[in-house]
C-alpha cells in the first residue's frame, strides 16, 4: 500500500514569518532577529533529529531556504510594501522546510521517503491567502502523478499550491488538512487520517463543557454542521473533496495515538455510537 503524508509547518513558524514581513513592511529592522529565530529553530530540528555525519546536506538545505526568505524579507523592507501574494510566498516556506527535514530524516533512518512538490499538483486561483482549487486540473496531476512512481512513501508540504502561472497560494490556515484530503480523494485511496492535539471531535467545547465526550462515529454532514459552527478540529473545506468519494476520515491524537478518535463516515449509526 502506498503512504502520502502530508505535513504542516512546525508549530508557530506561519506566525512568526508573518511577523518577519509585516514587521519589515513596516520599515523594522527587527524582522532578521525574527528570521534568525525561525532559522535556528529549523537547524536545531536538524541536528537533533539527524545523525552528525549525515547532517551537513540538510543544513545547507535549510540555511538556502533561509536566505531565499530575507532576501524576500530585504525586498518587502525596501519597497515598504507587503501584498497577500508575497505572503503567501513567505509563508510557503514554512511547510517546505518542515516537509524537507522529515523526509529527509527517513531517508537516512533508512525508511524510504519520496518528497513530492504540491505547488506543482494543486492548481488554485489567484485568491492569495485563500485560494479555491481547480479540482479538475488538480486531480488529473496528482493521478498522473502517482502513476509514474513506484514508492511506497511520500511526503508532501500541506497549506501550500501555486495559480496557474505558477505563483505560490495558500489554502487558508487549516490547509494541510485540506491538502491531505485533496490529494486522498484524488488517489481513491481507503482511509484519510487527520493526526491533531485531540482525540477526536467531542459533543462539546471540553474548555467550557466539563463533561464533553468524544464522538467515536459521525456523519460528513454533521462534521460539516459542527466545524461550522466554531469546531476547530477540522477545517470545513477538508470534508467535501472526500465526502465526494465515500472516504472514510479518522480523527487521530498525535500525543495520544492509542485513543480511538473519531470516523467521519458517509452515515453515522443512529445513537452516535
Amino acid at each position: 500500500d502506498t503512504t502520502v503524508v502530508v505535513v504542516s509547518a512546525f508549530g508557530g513558524i506561519t506566525d512568526i514569518l508573518l511577523q518577519c514581513s509585516q514587521l519589515a513592511a513596516e520599515g523594522h529592522e527587527t524582522y532578521k532577529e525574527k528570521l534568525h529565530e525561525a532559522e535556528l529553530r529549523h537547524l536545531n530540528t536538524v541536528k537533533e533529529l539527524i545523525t552528525i555525519t549525515q547532517q551537513s546536506a540538510v543544513l545547507s538545505l535549510v540555511k538556502t531556504l533561509c536566505n531565499e526568505i530575507e532576501d524576500i524579507c530585504t525586498g518587502i523592507f525596501l519597497l515598504k510594501e507587503l501584498s497577500e501574494r508575497t505572503k503567501d510566498r513567505i509563508v510557503s516556506y514554512g511547510e517546505i522546510l518542515s516537509s524537507k527535514i522529515i523526509t529527509a530524516k527517513l531517508n537516512t533512518d533508512e525508511i524510504e521517503c519520496e518528497w513530492v512538490n504540491s505547488t506543482q499538483l494543486i492548481t488554485t486561483n489567484a485568491n492569495y491567502s485563500a485560494a479555491v482549487v481547480d479540482f479538475a486540473v488538480t486531480n488529473k496531476k496528482i493521478a498522473n502523478h502517482f502513476k509514474t512512481i513506484n514508492s511506497r512513501l511520500f511526503m508532501m508540504p500541506g497549506f501550500i499550491a501555486s495559480d496557474t502561472n505558477g505563483v505560490n497560494t495558500t489554502l487558508g490556515r487549516g490547509g494541510s488538512d485540506y491538502t491531505a484530503a485533496i490529494v486522498a480523494a484524488a488517489l481513491n485511496v481507503k482511509v484519510l487520517e487527520i493526526w491533531t492535539d485531540v482525540s477526536g471531535m467531542m459533543t462539546a467545547d471540553p474548555r467550557l463543557v466539563t463533561n464533553a465526550k468524544i464522538i467515536p462515529q459521525i456523519s460528513y454532514q454533521e462534521a460539516m454542521e459542527l466545524s461550522h459552527f466554531g469546531a476547530k478540529v477540522i477545517y470545513p473545506p477538508t470534508i467535501q473533496p472526500v465526502r465526494g468519494k465515500g472516504i472514510s476520515t479518522w480523527i487521530k491524537n498525535t500525543f495520544a495515538p492509542e485513543d480511538a478518535g473519531t470516523v467521519i463516515q458517509k452515515e453515522s449509526d443512529n445513537n452516535g455510537n
